[in-house]
């Protein structure tokens, strides 16, 4: 149980700026405090990993890129349509991420990753499929 709870925690803390601009928009409507909090969350966690000389995984960086590309083309345009399709565009990228064989490895406990290593590349790669997939319905959906 414990290891559910750890791998949890990581994605928790790598979607957490997300989850800040979530709430931020949801309570306040103001989409440019929500943007440049979320911004600043992604920024400081990334520079307290770097800061502590801790590795930063594929997915961190990656969740970095898309919040802080995101975030500024959403105040820049401070067009509602680029939030409607801004989902899709994160999907298709953390899919081309997720294509990296092994990525899911930092979410298994170890005694996953020493007796199903081929399992959780192939769940990766179905994953990063379902990932392609929900961009796909998104844009029809928008």
């Amino acid at each position: 149980m414990k290891s559910l709870f750890d791998a949890g925690k990581l994605l928790l803390l790598d979607m957490a700026s997300t989850f800040l601009f979530l709430v931020l928009y949801l309570l306040t409507g103001n989409i440019t405090l929500s943007v440049l909090l979320a911004m600043a969350l992604g920024a400081v966690q990334i520079g307290w990993q770097i800061a502590r000389r801790q590795p930063i995984d594929t997915m961190q960086w990656m969740s970095l890129f898309v919040v802080l590309s995101a975030g500024t083309v959403t105040l820049i345009t401070d067009d509602p349509r680029f939030v409607m399709v801004k989902p899709s565009v994160i999907y298709v990228i953390v899919g081309i991420v997720m294509l990296k064989p092994g990525w899911i490895n930092r979410y298994l406990p170890p005694v996953a990753q020493e007796f199903v290593p081929d399992i959780a590349i192939i769940f990766g790669y179905a994953w990063a499929g379902l990932m392609f997939f929900s961009a796909a319905l998104n844009l029809v959906v928008a």
